[in-house]
């Protein structure tokens, strides 16, 4: 089977916004989520700042019940799949056989394990919380969005770590194409703004130790000096394209590629050839012909490290040859910071609503251009121009490749 894939419903709960529309204008004017931490006590700590959701109330989406059962990465999930399944109006128009969810998380109930670590520690193992496993999996989310929404298809939780919520959408689209389910819900979550998050990525050197906000996440700027830590959750609903129009759904856009490759390399290093990337770009396109690349936008995995953007850049070299200068591109990661886990689904939802308003978001705090990161990287200022493709990549610890290609329909 060979069925056409479209997207019906998207919800987000970022550093940027809780919702679509807020997401969406605050990352087309540039609006900068990354601030000091507030979270914990930041005092001992190298790295001050992050990307943290902001006025977040969870019992707008769930009850105070439900949502005391659930560590903050579910609840995050939860609340953008909300978003998603209300704009899609899909449940009780859809088998529930014929439903799935592909929702994943890099690292899943990060908080949970420390709170319960803790009482393990000080209080003993009679004291460690009944609840703990069922909230910390990372699994969890998605056996709650499937629970919620009676959703009897395949369930799937991906771990790739940053490429997680990319390759849970790229596979809900293949199952969907070939004709095994009609509808998935797909995404990732993450909540890792945390002490013991802190320390591990700080001491694994990944992350940036600058205290001034705007010169922290600058992705292709030859200053860069590491990631910035983001949290939230994006959720899209996947629908095959009859069965969206018989029932008259609203459609975002055309999903028509996924690539997925690993380097093979090294566990948090990517390729220096960066031929891993390279082929997930060019599988993510292998149906189009004749690209006019100056109508491509390119959502840049970007993280602001040293390592990826340069290898990135020369990934997309290597996908496209000369027409990479032509290629607009750019890091929403400038303002969300690097969401891990949600990082693939939430810059899916910000490359197709660049795909349908035709406006390129920025790259903020872009001063001093790099050599070796020579391509469109969109400075400083969202564009207006005509796009036909929009790709998605990410690129994630333990050398995992993901790119999404989507069109408008």
């Amino acid at each position: 089977m060979n069925k056409r894939v479209v997207v019906t419903g998207m919800g987000v709960i970022s550093p940027v916004g809780n919702n679509i529309n807020d997401f969406w204008n605050s990352i087309v004017s540039g609006k900068n989520g990354i601030d000091r931490v507030t979270k914990f006590d930041i005092t001992d700590f190298k790295a001050t700042l992050a990307g943290e959701v902001r006025d977040f109330d969870a019992t707008l989406y769930m009850d105070k019940g439900e949502a005391r059962k659930l560590d903050r990465y579910s609840q995050y999930a939860l609340a953008a799949v909300y978003q998603a399944v209300e704009e899609s109006k899909i449940i009780d128009k859809i088998a529930p056989e014929r439903l799935g969810v592909y929702f994943g998380s890099g690292i899943g109930g990060f908080d949970t394990m420390m709170a319960e670590h803790t009482n393990l520690i000080h209080r003993g193992p009679k004291r460690v919380s009944p609840m703990f496993i069922p909230k910390m999996i990372a699994n969890i989310a998605a056996g709650n969005i499937a629970i919620k929404y009676g959703a009897k298809g395949p369930c799937l939780s991906i771990v790739t770590a940053c490429a997680t919520g990319s390759n849970c959408i790229g596979e809900a689209y293949r199952a969907i194409k070939g004709g095994y389910v009609d509808a998935v819900i797909a995404g990732g979550a993450e909540a890792s703004v945390n002490p013991l998050g802190f320390a591990g990525f700080i001491n694994c050197m990944a992350l940036c130790e600058s205290d001034d906000k705007d010169r922290a996440s600058i992705p292709f700027d030859k200053e860069r000096c590491g990631f910035v830590m983001g949290e939230g959750s994006g959720a899209l609903v996947l629908e095959e394209y009859e069965h969206a129009k018989q029932r008259g759904a609203k459609i975002y856009a055309e999903i028509t590629g996924y690539g997925n490759t690993c380097d093979a390399y090294h566990v948090t290093a990517p390729s220096p050839d960066g031929i891993g990337g390279a082929n997930a770009i060019k599988e993510s396109v292998a149906d189009e012909s004749n690209i006019d690349f100056e109508k491509v936008y390119i959502n840049a995995h970007g993280t602001s490290t040293p390592l990826n953007d340069k290898t990135e850049t020369m990934a997309i070299k290597k996908a496209f040859g000369d027409g990479a200068y032509k290629v607009h591109i750019s890091s929403t990661k400038s303002m969300t910071g690097h969401m891990l886990g949600a990082a693939g689904a939430v810059e899916a939802i910000a490359a197709i609503l660049a795909l349908k308003n035709n406006i390129i978001p920025p790259t903020i705090g872009y001063k001093v251009p790099d050599e070796e990161c020579d391509l469109d990287y969109t400075p400083n200022k969202a564009l207006k121009t005509d796009i036909d493709l929009a790709l998605s990549v990410s690129l994630g610890f333990g050398g995992h490749n993901a790119c999404l290609a989507f069109k408008k329909f």
